[in-house]
């Protein structure tokens, strides 16, 4: 490919990543360091908002939680994704897309609408689902749990929902990476007297390590970024302590009557930064796997 046609499919893409990200995060950056009022020019404070973000315990709890969601989603998704990839991939032909489309209901619905759905299932006023059949398990002897008005209750609601949207991807992936495992690996595997265990744990999880990370990356972007989903899950967040950060950025810039955008930026810069630290793990390991 001549350089001249190089140039010409790549130009529509970087001009849109500059006006969609890097000019966005610009003025992010810069209302960071300013007292801004809707429709008017910012103020040059300097660090005051940074200072004021950090020494606010609501960001202290924001990012406890957020992080929280995020590992324990993020491994309950990659074993589960895993264990169902391996049940997958053993259907036919004809089974097999069945399922797969079964199972990605939940990950292509909307997040406002799939979180809304799935709070109906601890609602009673929609049926209760989850209490009904608690109550049928233990004869209603731990009472009816406060879903979302409840700290724990409401943050493993919280969790579910999360797992249950994101794991129809992980399982994706990690399925299109088992397709690719060399059958003659396997054979040879199980030759040598390997269980079905060991052949996971030695020969199979090492040849998709490239694919496990990459779904690591990609869960820990998005967990990170829950947001809509708490609307309906966790109308009590304010309170319970179960808000996450980017419902914590909303608020401060947008939703509260002291909307501060300055605050507002100066803590979604540090939420990138925090973005960053947590990524640079699996996206060192990306590198490394695509060297090797």
């Amino acid at each position: 490919m001549k350089r001249r046609q190089f140039w010409a499919m790549v130009a529509p893409s970087v001009v849109v990543m500059f006006g969609f990200m890097l000019l966005p995060l610009y003025q992010t950056v810069r209302w960071s360091f300013e007292s801004v009022d809707y429709g008017a020019a910012g103020t040059w404070i300097g660090l005051e908002n940074y200072r004021t973000a950090l020494a606010d315990p609501r960001l202290g709890r924001a990012v406890i939680f957020t992080i929280g969601l995020t590992v324990v989603a993020a491994a309950v998704c990659v074993v589960a994704g895993y264990v169902l990839a391996a049940l997958v991939n053993k259907l036919g032909r004809r089974t097999r897309p069945l399922v797969l489309g079964v199972l990605l209901i939940s990950y292509v619905s909307p997040h406002i609408v799939g979180a809304t759905a799935f709070s109906w299932l601890f609602d009673s006023n929609f049926g209760g689902v989850v209490d009904y059949v608690l109550n049928g398990l233990t004869g209603g002897a731990f009472g009816q749990p406060l879903w979302f008005v409840s700290t724990w209750p409401n943050r493993l609601v919280i969790l579910l929902n999360v797992v249950w949207f994101m794991l129809p991807f992980a399982m994706l992936m990690i399925l299109a990476g088992l397709q690719g495992v060399s059958e003659e690996t396997l054979e040879a595997a199980e030759i040598d007297g390997a269980s079905p265990l060991q052949r996971h744990l030695h020969v199979i999880i090492p040849s998709i390590r490239g694919v496990l990370g990459f779904v690591v990356l990609i869960l820990t972007m998005d967990v990170l970024r829950t947001f809509d989903s708490l609307i309906p899950l966790a109308p009590q967040s304010l309170t319970n302590g179960n808000e996450s950060l980017m419902f914590f950025i909303y608020r401060v810039a947008f939703s509260e009557a002291t909307r501060n955008l300055g605050l507002g930026s100066a803590i979604s810069v540090l939420t990138i930064v925090l973005i960053l630290i947590l990524l640079a793990p699996s996206i060192r390991n990306l590198v490394k796997e695509s060297r090797a």
